[in-house]
């Protein structure tokens, strides 16, 4: 067997699961759960539609590339979207969701044979492939503390000089998983500096893009923000998915977009891998990508529930609204592991522990004392839980 599968850690709903073990919930309440960042909103009747139209295209193999009507329509939103000007043919890859291609991209970039372990620096707390990703890769990942009260930048002191000439890979979240930060401008003119000094790569993991709150000011994406500083897509690759964007995540599509250099050998990977995205995937996928209405409908629907329900929730945990996203960081008055089985046991709600999202660096764990609340069901069972929390935080 791999010898690297023995450095994994369980997954933070295994960890749930094992908390939980024992816990009789109230049978006075009905189960919400707000544990998981699963979209609950209707996925959009024509995506469907299309997704059934497709089915043909099952009598065929389909090209790892793609085709090329769903390059030129994820080429054409990110136009709209970031004022890219992609080269459908290099510069894209549709891709199963961005959980498969943030895993494989690791194992494409990592190079083991410098006579030193690879680092792979993700921020802390954090989206757990990014750690799978490099132990199976061959790689030690590294990980830097986000804190609140450094409105969570990353701290790039914590690590040495000699540790930065051992990174090879980077993993940015914006907006971030579980905090909602956004990547300004400077900070990533801070990264593009790092990297253009010590030689890595850029990961910027954009699934929550399209979650966000004032439509005058969408978040700024990896590949937009090298445009407007000057730059091009040299050794960055952003991802990107139509999960959460409009709602179906049971239909894993995403894409990679950049450095067209990187992207060709990730091509090549992909084609041992055998991870060509199912035809009629890619005929709904295109539909998705070249309509906006139903985003604008999505997000109408977040901004509902964070405007109701983060008040009620900021009463009596540390909290307030994200930068983007559709997760509330709330800090617990006793340890967050206590609370979210207490919450389960008394109230019926199920959320997650932030220290299950994080690991110790510097002496600390920056997820331990949160939990990560995920407003994805309908505004009434929102509302229905931040009262449930209210209630029993009052009683701690």
């Amino acid at each position: 067997m791999n010898p690297h599968l023995g450095q994994l850690q369980p997954y933070p709903f295994e960890k749930l699961r094992a908390l939980f073990a024992g816990v009789t919930p109230n049978p006075q309440y009905k189960e919400i759960k707000l544990s998981i960042g699963e979209p609950q909103h209707a996925t959009p009747p024509f995506i469907m539609e299309a997704l059934a139209g497709g089915l043909k295209g099952l009598a065929n193999y389909p090209t790892t590339q793609g085709i090329p009507a769903l390059r030129q329509a994820i080429a054409a939103w990110c136009q709209r979207r970031y004022g890219l000007e992609l080269d459908a043919e290099t510069e894209i890859l549709p891709v199963n969701g961005s959980r498969e291609a943030l895993f494989s991209f690791a194992q494409t970039v990592i190079d083991p044979g410098r006579g030193h372990v690879p680092l792979v620096v993700s921020p802390n707390p954090f989206y757990q492939i990014y750690e799978g990703a490099a132990y199976l890769a061959g790689a030690e990942p590294r990980f830097l503390n986000t804190l609140p009260e450094n409105d969570f930048a990353f701290d790039y002191g914590a690590l040495s000089e000699a540790e930065w000439a051992r990174v090879q890979l980077f993993y940015v979240c914006s907006p971030g998983n579980p905090t909602g930060k956004v990547f300004s401008l400077d900070d990533w003119r801070a990264l593009f500096a790092l990297s253009d000094k010590y030689g890595f790569i850029i990961a910027s993991d954009e699934c929550y893009s399209e979650i966000f709150f004032d439509e005058a000011s969408p978040p700024p994406g990896g590949l937009q923000a090298a445009k407007l500083l000057g730059r091009g897509n040299e050794s960055l690759v952003m991802f990107s998915s139509l999960s959460k964007r409009s709602n179906v995540p049971g239909m894993r599509s995403g894409f990679v977009a950049g450095d067209a250099a990187i992207l060709k050998k990730f091509l090549l990977y992909r084609t041992y891998h055998g991870c060509a995205m199912a035809p009629p995937v890619q005929t709904a996928s295109v539909a998705a990508w070249n309509d906006e209405a139903h985003v604008l409908d999505n997000r109408k629907q977040y901004r509902e529930k964070f405007a109701a329900c983060t008040p009620l929730i900021a009463e009596v945990l540390g909290t307030g609204m994200p930068d983007a996203s559709f997760y509330l960081w709330a800090r617990t008055p006793v340890a967050d592991t206590d609370f979210a089985r207490g919450l389960l046991e008394y109230y019926n709600v199920i959320v997650l522990p932030g220290s299950f999202l994080a690991r110790e660096a510097g002496g600390v764990n920056p997820g331990a004392g949160f939990v990560r609340i995920a407003l994805v069901a309908p505004l009434a069972e929102c509302l229905d839980a931040a009262n449930r929390i209210r209630q029993f935080a009052e009683q701690l």
